[in-house]
């Protein structure tokens, strides 16, 4: 986006200048619209579970808002001349399962003829003007909740060389293929200062993302982080994602570890999710609340894993 003319419309209330999850437009004063697009390529084999991870994972970016989904289109990249079209349907049966789910409406949607299946959705929201999230409000003070596990990049790489138990692969699916409507809907009920999704860039590049757009500094303790059965010790047998390096170049100018952990157990916090959970800031009076609240509501992953300080030196992220 760099060189682009800057938007002057102030309608606009959520543009692309700090990486926010969604964009968001005012039509009146009470309703704003919520839009966003992602797709992606199958984490697992099955046609069906694949579109329900997918579509979970577009509708996430409208929950890290604060908003409600209504509509989604299909995106989809598919070999029709190397598949048969019945697996497109699984595709579109599982991600509409999910759109169901979330209380929306599939609208339609578009195709092209590609070499690798890939699937998304664009979705289109709905929130008050005044009562949106963004990924720019967190507060010295505040702490930080995460509502889901992570390790679900690991893990899938690890599967394909048969590293992983059925047991511990079937929560991640389970994990990821979990709308976060419910975590959202009773954050609703809370002061959120700052939210969004942990999805490819991992936990240390949204968490980044956060920090900065807020001028923030994110002290993450990584004894607190949820985090999925049997992904550190893949890490530690040597598995890897090929995006991880990445993730820890985004940020590793603006980071220091204080905890002494190992390479492999680092990696944790650079392991790019999909579908992943909501990544929130509030005042540390409401965040036990919270948590007790998501824990009734059945999110029971969700945790306190940090707080937030003032920034210094352009540190924007500590793991201790």
């Amino acid at each position: 986006m760099a060189g682009l003319p800057k938007n002057e419309d102030p309608n606009l209330l959520v543009g692309y200048e700090t990486s926010d999850d969604a964009g968001i437009y005012r039509l009146t004063d009470d309703l704003a619209v919520i839009m966003t697009a992602d797709y992606i390529t199958p984490p697992v084999n099955d046609p069906y579970v694949f579109g329900q991870i997918a579509a979970a994972n577009a509708i996430s970016d409208v929950y890290a808002m604060g908003g409600r989904p209504i509509a989604c289109l299909n995106l989809v990249s598919f070999p029709a001349k190397k598949l048969p079209f019945d697996v497109l349907h699984q595709i579109v049966a599982g991600a509409l399962s999910k759109i169901t789910e979330a209380g929306a409406v599939l609208a339609g949607g578009h195709s092209i003829e590609d070499e690798e299946p890939k699937f998304g959705l664009a979705v289109t929201g709905v929130v008050h003007p005044d009562k949106f999230w963004t990924n720019r409000g967190a507060r010295p003070g505040d702490v930080l909740i995460l509502t889901k596990p992570i390790g679900s990049g690991v893990l899938f790489n690890a599967n394909l060389k048969q590293w992983v138990s059925k047991k511990a692969m079937d929560a991640c699916v389970a994990a990821i293929s979990t709308l976060n409507r419910t975590a959202a809907e009773v954050m609703a009920g809370f002061d959120i200062h700052a939210a969004t999704d942990v999805t490819g860039f991992g936990l240390s590049g949204h968490g980044f993302e956060m920090a900065k757009a807020s001028e923030v500094c994110l002290e993450i303790e990584v004894s607190r982080l949820p985090i999925m059965d049997e992904a550190l010790a893949v890490y530690k047998k040597g598995m890897r994602t090929s995006v991880n390096a990445d993730n820890r170049k985004m940020v590793e100018k603006y980071m220091r570890f204080e905890a002494d952990l190992p390479i492999w157990h680092q990696e944790i916090v650079f392991d790019p999710q999909t579908s992943g959970g909501l990544l929130v800031a509030l005042s540390e009076a409401q965040g036990e609340d919270l948590i007790n609240a998501l824990g009734a509501a059945g999110v029971a992953a969700a945790k306190i894993i940090g707080r937030i300080r003032e920034v210094k030196a352009a540190t924007y992220l500590v793991f201790k």
